[in-house]
């Protein structure tokens, strides 16, 4: 086995561990929310410092993962559950992974995850309006009447929460995971890994793109 094949096995060694972190967060260290569907877990946190290690897209593909077994274990939301959950987990985790992977500073740390915190608060308060009058049979009225006392405030302290969590954990992960041989000295910033995140920017895009064109056809009747 070749040194890169080596180098590819023990990453998919960490992230499998990472999502298995993640899992257990999610499971045995979630806060039971409002109405049964704001609920916090830390699982963010865990992914959000395997998409600064690894970059996007394995993050996201973490995320997935975790959400997955999130859905058949601790979640009574079903699929509606697992939608919301994982766009939030994604757009947090790829947006702060996009933004640090192109300078891997401090700052660049922070730019970041202020990015994905305002990015998953604005994701999730368009979704909720769009799928809690299904998921709770409610009136659309009664969702906005929602946003700024409820809604608006729980994501921004669950995004600022993470973020602060992420900024305190990630040097100590890194280095323990460094010398545990499982993950490089240096991590690697090629134009791959460049061109990978610009087309997940896209699609991220892609994603808002599709949001706001939903919420129009809300507005205009159509659904």
């Amino acid at each position: 086995m070749t040194d890169k094949s080596n180098e590819r096995l023990r990453s998919l060694l960490c992230m499998a561990m990472l999502a298995a972190l993640a899992i257990v967060a999610d499971i045995f260290l979630r806060i039971p929310g409002i109405g049964g569907f704001l609920t916090y877990e830390p699982k963010d946190v865990i992914l959000t410092i395997g998409g600064f290690i690894f970059g996007a897209v394995p993050g996201i593909i973490m995320s997935l993962i975790v959400c997955l077994v999130e859905m058949v274990t601790v979640s009574t939301t079903g699929p509606i559950g697992l939608l919301m959950n994982f766009l939030s987990s994604a757009v947090f985790v790829g947006v702060s992974a996009v933004i640090y992977s192109r300078k891997k500073t401090l700052s660049r740390a922070i730019i970041g995850l202020v990015a994905g915190s305002l990015a998953m608060t604005a994701i999730m308060l368009l979704w909720n309006y769009i799928i809690t009058p299904v998921y709770m049979n409610v009136p659309r009225e009664a969702v906005v009447q929602m946003i700024l006392p409820l809604l608006l405030p729980f994501n921004l302290l669950k995004a600022a929460l993470n973020s602060v969590l992420v900024l305190f954990l990630y040097k100590g992960v890194v280095t323990a995971l460094r010398r545990s041989h499982l993950i490089p000295e240096r991590e690697s910033n090629d134009g791959e890994k460049k061109k990978i995140n610009t087309v997940l920017l896209i699609s991220i895009s892609a994603v808002l793109a599709v949001t706001l064109v939903l919420v129009m056809l809300i507005f205009a009747g159509v659904l």
